[in-house]
């Protein structure tokens, strides 16, 4: 596996006595998609500071390329990043001046800094608002003028807080649709942060379930979805009926699964004599 772009190790965040955030070792790898899901209160907006640089762990070290984050490099290695917030932060200015606004503080000219906006307005639809004062915009309207920001950085990390919270759904749906096409077409390594299920099985090439401030399972949307690894993940990601059961006979990638009502045939490796709890769900058939 390739080295990591940015890990955190045998992290801890305490805000007086209690802790918020606790896990052993988490990851982003280049060119991933990392969904970060839990309810409100789990952790996630501290995960994503952590990340970003913006808050230090009480304990535990984090790791940019390979190289140990401290007080004398964290300055260079945030503005290698870039964030969008839940909440637009927009100054009273036109929407071109606030997707510009980080290239103007690091001191490009007004040429370049063209150059790099203008296909970002473009790209993400909004253009023909370039000279509209950003106090006027509708809610989706200001929330692509901070993703063309972000994105003129070119950053090699993209870190996105709940971004489409507020939206509407018609509004938010647009938008994550366009986010997922740019992000596949860009390979910017992003961590994205939801407590919608939808939202992270939608962009995520690997998810993690956060709830109360640990983290309670990793790996690939489909996994998650299909496997989740206790009863408070499949709880948290909706899933239908769940049957516990006993692993009675494991080979060559199936299990026979005792329940109460017989025996159930599934794929994946158990043991026998291994409890399991069975998560079924609902499948979608498309209009033929």
């Amino acid at each position: 596996m390739a080295e990591a772009l940015l890990s955190l190790r045998d992290i801890r965040v305490r805000y007086d006595e209690p802790t918020v955030l606790q896990f052993a070792s988490l990851a982003v790898y280049p060119g991933e998609v990392l969904a970060i899901i839990g309810p409100n209160g789990a952790g996630k907006s501290t995960l994503l500071r952590l990340m970003g640089l913006l808050q230090q762990p009480t304990e535990g070290k984090i790791y940019f390329h390979g190289d140990e984050v401290t007080q004398k490099n964290a300055l260079a290695i945030r503005r290698r990043m870039a964030s969008v917030f839940q909440e637009p932060l927009l100054l009273n200015a036109s929407v071109y001046d606030n997707a510009a606004l980080g290239l103007k503080l690091r001191g490009l000219d007004w040429r370049s800094t063209e150059q790099r906006i203008s296909p970002w307005l473009e790209r993400l639809g909004i253009a023909h608002l370039a000279q509209r004062q950003a106090r006027s915009l509708s809610g989706g309207e200001a929330q692509r003028t901070s993703l063309a920001r972000a994105l003129s950085l070119n950053p090699e990390l993209l870190l996105l807080d709940e971004p489409f919270s507020s939206l509407d759904p018609p509004t938010r749906e647009g938008f994550l649709i366009d986010l997922e096409t740019i992000l596949r077409d860009t390979g910017i390594t992003t961590v994205f942060v939801t407590h919608d299920r939808n939202e992270a099985l939608m962009l995520g090439d690997r998810v993690g379930v956060l709830i109360g401030g640990r983290l309670l399972q990793l790996g690939p949307a489909t996994e998650i979805l299909s496997r989740p690894k206790n009863q408070e993940v499949a709880d948290f990601i909706g899933v239908g009926t769940k049957i516990a059961g006993v692993v009675e006979e494991a080979t060559s990638g199936r299990s026979r699964i005792r329940v109460e009502a017989g025996n159930i045939e599934v794929a994946g490796n158990f043991r026998p004599g291994e409890r399991v709890l069975l998560a079924a769900q609902a499948i979608k058939r498309k209009q033929e």
